[in-house]
Order: C-alpha cells, then sequence, then structure tokens
C-alpha cells in the first residue's frame, strides 16, 4: 500500500500531476464497479450540478456526468474500504510532505455513452478548502476507442490520461485545468477532494 502512496506523491513532486497505475486492488476495483452498477439500479446516481451551495446551478452545460456521494454512514462496505484507503493515504501525505489535510469528500462519477465535462478547476470562487484533486478509475478493459480521457493542462500543455482501472491521478484543486473528453461508453470512476478546513 505503501509504495503506491509513494508513487502517487513522487510522481506529483516531479510533475505536479502523480499517477499510480494500481493505487486500487483489483477486487476493490471490482466492487467499487459493482456498487455502481447497484446504486444504478436503483436510481440513486443523480445529474451533477456545478458550484457549491452558494452557486450551485442544477442546469447547467459543463458536465454530463450522474454521481453519488459516498460517506461512512452509508454502512456500504465496498465503500468503507475505499475511504478508509483514502485515510490511509492521508495520513501517509501529512507525514511525508505536511500537508494538514484534515477532510476529504468523495462521490462515484459515471459518464454514459456521448457525456464529457468541459475544461475546469476544481476549488470554488467561494471556498478554498478543496487543496488537492483525486480521481480513482474503476473501467476494465479500457482502450483508446473508448474516449473519456482526462486532459490536465499545465503551462497550456495538455497531458492525457486514459481512465483505466485500478489507476489513481492527484494534483492540486486550485492550479489545474482540466477537462473529461467525450466518452464513447459507460466510465466509471471515484472523483473527490482533499480538504483542509
Amino acid at each position: 500500500m505503501q509504495e503506491q502512496f509513494d508513487l502517487l506523491i513522487n510522481s506529483y513532486v516531479d510533475n505536479n500531476v502523480g499517477i499510480a497505475d494500481h493505487f486500487l486492488s483489483k477486487n476493490l476495483s471490482d466492487n467499487l464497479q459493482q456498487n455502481i452498477y447497484d446504486l444504478q439500479q436503483g436510481g440513486h446516481m443523480k445529474y451533477a450540478g456545478i458550484g457549491n451551495e452558494k452557486i450551485a446551478d442544477a442546469n447547467q452545460q459543463m458536465r454530463g456526468d450522474k454521481i453519488y456521494w459516498l460517506d461512512k454512514k452509508n454502512n456500504n462496505i465496498k465503500e468503507q474500504e475505499f475511504l478508509d484507503k483514502v485515510e490511509d493515504f492521508i495520513d501517509h501525505l501529512n507525514q511525508t510532505c505536511y500537508t494538514g489535510i484534515n477532510d476529504y469528500e468523495f462521490h462515484y462519477a459515471v459518464y454514459g455513452q456521448g457525456s464529457a465535462y468541459k475544461k475546469h478547476r476544481d476549488q470554488f470562487k467561494t471556498d478554498n478548502n478543496r487543496k488537492f484533486s483525486l480521481i480513482c478509475y474503476l473501467n476494465d478493459d479500457w482502450v483508446a476507442a473508448d474516449g473519456g480521457e482526462l486532459v490536465i493542462y499545465q503551462h497550456d500543455k495538455p497531458q492525457t490520461i486514459s481512465p483505466t482501472a485500478q489507476k489513481a491521478v492527484f494534483f492540486k484543486s486550485d492550479e489545474m485545468e482540466h477537462e473529461v473528453l467525450l466518452a464513447n461508453k459507460c466510465r466509471m470512476s471515484i472523483t473527490g477532494w482533499l480538504k483542509r478546513v
């Protein structure tokens, strides 16, 4: 586990974008996929708005994903294992990089065929608590023709990242503009933010 944490942190230090291809175990990735299927069948995934409570816009045209917020109160063993891993990563990040992260929030994000998310940053104009973005992908057998790549713009140079299962991507929420390209089939992830409140 620590090896994947170090890989994510060290690649972030080297390039401002951390990537660890096996941040999630195959078993955890599969379980989280199944949880999304269950949530979809139960009608629990809802189209996302943009902004926080102060400036939320449910009629936006920026993004086309459906989301469901993870919460320990859900008493879901699959989510619990993921959130425990996040907490372990935060502990390691704080110990090695002195970031002072003391909170987090995560949601499932599902992009149906033909949906995308236009270029944006993850930190709100009215709230600067989000310090780092952490995205974990859940897509088995993903190929280039499936689209849905994450594109991160650093000094106007695009870095394209395939959303393959088990991979995690880590970057500063207020610095990195990024977008999700058009998905040609269902694309699943867990997206969240490490916060200092």
